[in-house]
């Protein structure tokens, strides 16, 4: 999006009453939150399907750092 673009739209936001602009805010921030809520719980799910065919693991930090270093060595060779 252009500088001019968003300039616009500044412009017709200032334009509203107090009220309406924090009305809009709220309204954007509480749809921003939705929207991450649903990007959250589509990667669950996708781990969860992941997790089931095999193809990711549970553990802990060291046990991840392990498995990169492993991987890592594997590749030099």
């Amino acid at each position: 999006m252009t500088t001019t673009y968003f300039q616009n739209l500044i412009e017709s936001i200032e334009t509203l009453s107090i009220e309406d602009q924090d009305y809009l805010f709220n309204l954007i921030r509480k749809r921003r939150i939705e929207k991450r809520r649903s990007e959250i719980a589509d990667n669950a799910q996708t781990i969860l399907v992941d997790l089931q065919r095999g193809k990711a693991k549970v553990g802990r930090v060291n046990d991840l750092i392990t498995d990169l270093l492993q991987e890592d060595e594997s590749s030099l060779e």
